[in-house]
């Protein structure tokens, strides 16, 4: 194996790896409960950006289903960001001729 070569695709793969978690920040999705009575949308790091309610949800007895609907939408748009970036360490590591399900230590 060539010494060299294998420090070269090292600081590639380091400079991608940077590229790709600046990519993952970006990330935004939206999850829904309850038919769309509540969704919210997350960011690429799980932070919760927005939070949407119907007000037909605004009767004092339903206040521990909304409770439940807005983590069963926060659970669904975590979801919809692991798979995001799911996709795009795979289309990294592709690219980088890397054997599939090879992981990683940064």
């Amino acid at each position: 194996m060539d010494f060299l070569k294998m420090m070269k695709q090292a600081k590639q793969m380091q400079e991608q790896m940077g590229s790709l978690q600046e990519e993952i920040a970006e990330i935004e999705a939206e999850g829904t409960a309850g038919g769309g009575l509540v969704s919210v949308k997350i960011g690429g790091k799980g932070e919760l950006k927005a939070v949407k309610i119907d007000p037909a949800m605004f009767k004092e007895e339903d206040v521990e289903i909304l409770e439940d609907l807005i983590i069963a939408a926060h659970n669904e748009a975590k979801a919809k960001v692991e798979q995001a970036m799911q996709e795009k360490t795979q289309e990294m590591m592709s690219g980088l001729g890397l054997p599939a399900g090879m992981k990683l230590p940064f």
